[in-house]
């Protein structure tokens, strides 16, 4: 894992530098979120009942998790899973399939349905895990693999999920910023971790933490080390290296009809094979006060109002967007961002300055529904998607933190995940 401490960030004015504790490239593309399929779309991995959840149950538990994806096409693919279990840092454990698989360690995805009152013609995909077939002995890090013909060689997606234990307390506090640079743009981030009833011998080796911001894993922060340890309680409480940029509100967008022109949508169009939807040129936000919005932190959900199943009714649209910019960003390129994009940098979420218009065009092929999306700008030699350049920080930003904490003793041959929590910003000054 490439490691860097400090960055900094501009938006006209200097940003001051906040420093993220081991953050950087996870791993190969095999253990990230990643599409390796073009006609293969809306890929959303959540638990059971509730879309907008993030990928983590816990071990032994009743609960399921759910893939669900689309391949454009009117032929049924043979499509198969597998897991591979990973460290804290998501490289491959090295372990082999019986020491966390219970059942077959392949299955097919039988579960599927074809879209109908559609323009565009899709195969919906859909498997719930554990089940009969395959079942998990361990927690820990997790990479769902779908690939076809069994040939495992050539993965069609791979996904990150959670499998936890409740053997620690774990406690995240979410506060301003108390330096002085930091205070309007930042959200500090605090664990404590008690372990009364797990026995911990050398929490100062034994003991990993992971911090992401809305299920983003490219700016997550990796703690190593302890601030401190006192009466079976660990502490992580760093001078700003637990401080995220808070970012802004996320921009929205509503295709869950076509009838009729939505905010932010400014014309609705048909072009054989798709529903061309323009949303209006917006603007950035790094000069704008904070204004509060009630966003689904960067996800989306698939919706249609004139149908009743979301899943095979809802339509392919193409989506259009403009960002009015009246130069070429020289900090990096500009991408739309967010779960529309799987949080991924990718030629297809790619936007082009247009010289003539003074904006930045792209454009997306996006499942009906309700989204959020924001702007980012990535710049070279730098890991993670800067979301501040274009978009603004505001210590006041409402956000999702997930707490992951790993245990890995003296002689053990994997990371246990033994704890987790999930906090939120909706924070007072202090």
């Amino acid at each position: 894992m490439k490691l860097f401490l400090s960055f900094l960030v501009f938006i006209h004015l200097t940003f001051p530098v906040i420093g993220q504790s081991d953050r950087g490239n996870m791993d190969s593309l095999l253990h990230s979120n990643h599409i390796y399929s073009n006609t293969i779309k809306t890929v959303q991995l959540f638990k059971e009942g509730w879309p907008l959840t993030y990928p983590i149950i816990k071990l032994n538990s009743q609960k399921k998790l759910i893939l669900s994806f689309d391949e454009l096409s009117d032929n049924v693919g043979d499509y198969y899973y597998t897991f591979i279990h990973c460290d804290a840092g998501w490289a491959n454990s090295n372990l082999i399939e019986t020491d966390y698989l219970e059942g077959f360690p392949e299955n097919q995805i039988s579960d599927y349905k074809f879209s109908y009152n559609t323009s565009v013609k899709y195969i919906h995909y859909k498997l719930r895990f554990p089940n009969e077939d395959v079942k998990f002995k361990i927690s820990g890090n997790y990479i769902l693999m779908v690939y076809q013909n069994y040939n495992k060689s050539k993965p069609i997606i791979t996904f990150r999920f959670m499998v936890a234990e409740d053997l620690v307390d774990v406690q995240l506090t979410l506060t301003r910023p108390a330096s002085t640079q930091l205070r309007d743009y930042g959200q500090e981030v605090h664990v404590s971790v008690k372990y009364s009833k797990f026995a911990i011998f050398d929490p100062y080796s034994e003991v990993r933490v992971m911090v992401t911001q809305n299920g983003r894993w490219d700016n997550a922060a990796f703690f190593t080390k302890p601030s401190f340890v006192r009466a079976q309680e660990i502490i992580y409480d760093f001078d700003r290296k637990n401080i995220f940029y808070g970012g802004n509100e996320y921009r929205y967008f509503d295709i869950k009809s076509l009838r009729y022109q939505t905010e932010y949508v400014s014309n609705i169009d048909f072009k054989h094979p798709y529903f061309h939807v323009q949303l209006f040129p917006s603007k950035p936000k790094n000069r704008i006060s904070y204004f509060y919005n009630d966003d689904i932190n960067g996800k989306y959900y698939v919706k249609i109002q004139e149908g009743v199943e979301d899943d095979v009714e809802s339509d392919y649209v193409k989506v259009y967007f403009t960002l009015n910019m009246n130069f070429p960003d020289t900090r990096g390129e500009v991408y739309i961002f967010g779960a529309l994009s799987n949080w991924n940098c990718r030629p297809e979420n790619h936007m082009i300055y247009n010289s003539d218009t003074r904006a930045y065009e792209g454009s997306l092929l996006l499942k009906q529904g309700y989204y959020n999306y924001e702007y980012i700008v990535k710049e070279k030699g730098i890991p993670f998607a800067n979301n501040t350049l274009i978009e603004g920080s505001h210590y006041d930003t409402e956000n999702d933190y997930s707490t992951y904490v790993y245990h890995r003793p003296a002689g053990a041959r994997y990371d246990r995940l033994i704890g987790s929590t999930l906090g939120n910003s909706l924070i007072k000054p202090r």
